[in-house]
């Protein structure tokens, strides 16, 4: 690993432990949050040059304060100001657990006020070290939509004023969820990404991971759920290394080489969600963990458990009621008990589902299996015209392809 790469993992590691040094002494997330990012700027123009200082963590929480000083200066009220920033010290706080920092932000940055489209950037900013532009690159969008975007949201925590701790155990409930599904979507978002030129993005999907693994290690007995989520990331993840081919084409479930396979990783995963289910609580996050490690599990793709795979869609499809549950059963449906009988769980979806391409692309799969090519055909080329992916839509047009040459 190079100087420069070895700096940034560092930063993304030191990044939440540096800001909540400084919001737990300062207070005032939205600057404390701005100092710190300038600080994480200055270090990796710096350190690959001039070498990593002795005390990486104490050199960001001191320039981050001198930061934060240089601003009140400037301020109108600056000799009010001034006299606030001249009692503060530079020297770096107390240590404190630096899980327990990084609990408390992502909590902070998953407060109630938020969407998860606001939500989602400012947890990879305070929480996961990455600048504006990187986060703005993994979305697609500029990065004077996301310095926007993360502006607002930092206003709105500014308006509630949101003390620098955890919450209550009365409030930490709902709180708990938000958390757990901000996580949920930045995991989707890396190991799924939405568009854009590559399958996925694993730098995403880890810090997805890491993060799930500190709400664990903390707070595992509050809610299986917790552990249901890593599970579920754990045993998903461990079919990346076989999910792509040499030229980072799309490889399907039914085609990969399961001895790719991250068998740590899933025998680590099927060990939590079997003590999570073992709670008798089972939620969302618990189901989809149970579905991937029977895939996980199973020596190929034909004798997969797909009747309990079903059934545990149907169990989810009634937890949540969304339509791309009910997609997922319906291909589990059709390998348990022919493709008519998931086609026929189509019926009703495009009006839920807005012409989404996955719709599209199922459909085809199961006309194809159902013995019809030249309607497979057309599905998957409806799929791939709406698909943002790049590398979803080409492997979809192969298909099409394929499947147009056999008509």
């Amino acid at each position: 690993m190079n100087t420069a790469a070895a700096t940034e993992g560092l930063l993304r590691e030191l990044a939440p432990q540096a800001l909540g040094a400084v919001v737990r002494r300062y207070g005032h997330f939205a600057d404390a949050e701005d100092a710190v990012q300038e600080a994480l700027v200055a270090a990796a123009t710096s350190w690959p040059a001039d070498g990593q200082p002795e005390r990486p963590l104490a050199w960001l929480v001191k320039v981050a304060s001198r930061r934060m000083a240089d601003q009140y200066r400037t301020d109108e009220a600056r000799r009010r100001r001034e006299d606030l920033a001249a009692s503060w010290s530079v020297s770096p706080p107390a240590p404190v657990a630096a899980g327990d920092d990084t609990l408390v932000l992502m909590f902070l940055c998953c407060h109630p006020s938020l969407t998860p489209a606001s939500a989602i950037p400012l947890t990879l900013r305070a929480v996961g070290g990455l600048t504006t532009r990187e986060i703005a690159a993994a979305f697609l969008v500029p990065e004077a939509t996301m310095a926007q975007r993360v502006s607002r949201a930092k206003a709105t925590l500014k308006t509630a004023a949101e003390p620098f701790r955890l919450p209550a155990p009365a409030e930490r409930g709902p709180r708990l969820r938000s958390v757990l599904h901000v996580l949920y979507l930045l995991f989707n978002e890396g190991y799924a990404t939405s568009s854009g030129p590559d399958l996925a993005r694993p730098d995403l999907s880890g810090e997805a991971i890491r993060l799930a693994r500190a709400v664990h290690a903390a707070l595992a007995d509050d809610d299986p759920e917790v552990a249901g989520l890593l599970a579920l990331m754990l045993l998903t993840d461990a079919r990346r290394p076989a999910r792509t081919g040499p030229g980072g084409e799309l490889v399907p479930l039914a085609e990969q080489d399961r001895t790719r396979w991250d068998r740590a990783l899933i025998a680590e995963g099927v060990a939590l969600i079997t003590g999570a289910l073992g709670q008798g609580r089972m939620g969302e996050y618990q189901a989809q963990a149970a579905i991937a490690a029977l895939h996980d599990q199973a020596a190929d793709h034909a004798s997969t458990g797909w009747r309990e795979i079903e059934a545990l869609y149907a169990r989810l499809e009634a937890m949540i009621a969304n339509p791309m549950v009910t997609l997922n059963r319906a291909v589990a449906t059709a390998m348990a008990h022919g493709p008519a009988a998931g086609l026929a769980l189509l019926d009703g979806l495009d009006a839920r589902l807005g012409g989404h391409h996955r719709l599209h692309a199922v459909r085809a799969h199961l006309l194809e299996l159902a013995g019809d090519p030249a309607g497979a055909a057309a599905g998957y080329r409806a799929a791939a015209a709406g698909a943002t992916n790049v590398r979803e839509r080409d492997y979809l047009t192969t298909q099409a392809a394929r499947l147009r040459g056999a008509t």
